[in-house]
């Protein structure tokens, strides 16, 4: 058992859910819907973690690179893809890596504002050490931000609803390739018990205005059609000749 997590029991834990380049990034190999929008949602998110000195628990998705040969065509390990975007990241953090490993440190939270953990899969409680993190750890609350709404995300929710713990998800944070599954994803997690949010709701309005509206999610899914016929997977493998129709967004 991590007693500290016992012994100091939170009002929120901020999940940051693979808040990575790839994902977030327009040059990324899986770059989501509407990511402009998500991103500065997410910046902001995070700026009321700072100022309210909320503990941040953070996931990464890695995958193996075999020198480029990997079956995956994101979030290879050792890419700029993989890396987390840079104002996620928190001063006071420790990073673990994915393994088959549970042991975690007896002061974990009192000793780090930010705890990343790596992971092979898309469900975090498939991880060893993430499992006992998140099903031991107590809060009030766990508030959800990141990718993807349809997958991690949903499976993050309805984990934590499992183990008896209460969710909030902040809708306009989190980021999907595709809307339709993304409302199926959500209406399940509310179903299950999940509370569903917006930003303004614990960070305020804010007076800045969105002037470019990400296409990358078009493109995405463009790609895919022209590259399904290349192994399986969630994502299928990215093509060089392909990488232009996500590398850009539209504008406004």
């Amino acid at each position: 058992m991590i007693m500290q997590l016992h012994k100091h029991q939170r009002k929120h834990i901020l999940l940051d859910i693979d808040t990575q380049r790839d994902f977030l990034s327009e040059w990324g190999n899986a770059c989501i819907l509407n990511r402009e929008k998500v991103l500065a949602n997410i910046r902001r998110v995070m700026a009321w973690a700072r100022f309210k000195n909320i503990s941040v628990i953070s996931t990464a998705e890695v995958f193996p690179n075999n020198n480029g040969h990997s079956m995956f065509g994101y979030c290879l390990d050792g890419t700029s893809g993989q890396q987390k975007i840079r104002y996620t990241l928190l001063n006071n953090r420790v990073s673990f890596p994915a393994d088959d490993w549970n042991a975690l440190p007896a002061d974990l939270l009192l000793s780090h504002r930010q705890i990343i953990l790596h992971k092979r899969c898309i469900n975090p409680f498939e991880e060893p050490r993430i499992e006992r993190l998140l099903s031991e750890i107590k809060a009030d609350e766990f508030i959800l931000i990141g990718t993807c709404t349809e997958d991690a995300v949903e499976a993050t929710a309805l984990g934590l609803l499992h183990r008896g713990k209460k969710v909030r998800v902040i809708v306009d944070a989190v980021g999907s390739h595709t809307q339709k599954e993304a409302k199926i994803a959500l209406r399940k997690m509310e179903t299950k018990g999940a509370k569903l949010i917006q930003t303004k709701d614990i960070a305020g309005v804010s007076r800045l205005k969105y002037t470019h509206i990400c296409g990358c999610g078009r493109r995405w899914r463009r790609l895919k059609r022209k590259v399904a016929a290349i192994g399986t997977g969630r994502y299928k493998p990215i093509l060089k000749e392909n990488l232009e129709i996500i590398q850009s967004c539209i504008t406004a």
